[in-house]
């Protein structure tokens, strides 16, 4: 399905049946990442799962920028009057997620964040120099997008009441204080880390992570 929302059309797929659970992809990626985790999640949820702009079949831009994709999130959500909208989001969905939620937490009732980072700086300096080495090689904007964004403070954070879920795999990209420090700053986060896992897992290994997330859904507390 397409939808125009933000001057960009985006593409996504809609099943399932219950409140409904947007699915945000990482960098260069697109929907189909949650495939597997979906026929878990459709159960109990209207998933929709949305190819970011400039990812997948939604349109090319020439805004490559976070605060640009969590404009469009809640655009979507009010052109389609969703409510009790819960979010996963890997990566870079989950910084889209993040920044979603600290702007408008209004529209969303819960959030899970999939290997988030706040900066740059949060990836390891080999991690870090990898990209950079990419960059150099590729252009690629969505490269460059790492390497330069986001910019969030922990301060900014104080204030964001969105019930949350970080789940942080053991050997991920990023400094492991990050995590720690993200789920002490806002007030009703809570962390889970997934041992022997990698950034890859989150979604190579998806049944590590979905019944957690499945039961933090599940049982929020009423609003």
């Amino acid at each position: 399905m397409r939808i125009r929302v933000n001057n960009c059309s985006l593409f996504y797929e809609h099943s399932g049946d219950g409140p409904p659970l947007l699915l945000l992809h990482g960098n260069g990626e697109d929907h189909h990442i949650f495939d597997a985790a979906s026929e878990q999640l459709r159960r109990d949820f209207t998933l929709y799962a949305i190819d970011s702009r400039n990812h997948g079949e939604s349109e090319k831009t020439a805004d490559y920028s976070y605060d640009a994709m969590a404009e469009d999130v809640r655009r979507f959500i009010l052109a389609l009057r969703l409510e009790q909208t819960r979010i996963v989001g890997f990566s870079d969905g989950a910084i889209v997620a993040l920044l979603f939620a600290m702007r408008h937490s209004q529209l969303v009732s819960a959030m899970a964040l999939l290997g988030v980072n706040l900066k740059p700086s949060d990836f390891t300096t080999e991690n870090y120099r990898f990209l950079q080495e990419r960059y150099a090689e590729t252009r690629d904007p969505l490269v460059k997008m790492m390497l330069e964004q986001p910019n969030i403070e922990l301060t900014d954070l104080r204030e964001t009441p969105v019930p949350t879920l970080i789940i942080a795999a053991e050997h991920d990209l990023f400094h492991p204080e990050m995590f720690q420090n993200l789920a002490q700053t806002m007030p009703n986060a809570r962390l889970q880390i997934v041992a022997g896992h990698t950034h890859d897992s989150y979604i190579a290994a998806s049944d590590t992570w979905c019944p957690a997330l499945r039961e933090f859904f599940l049982h929020l507390p009423a609003q």
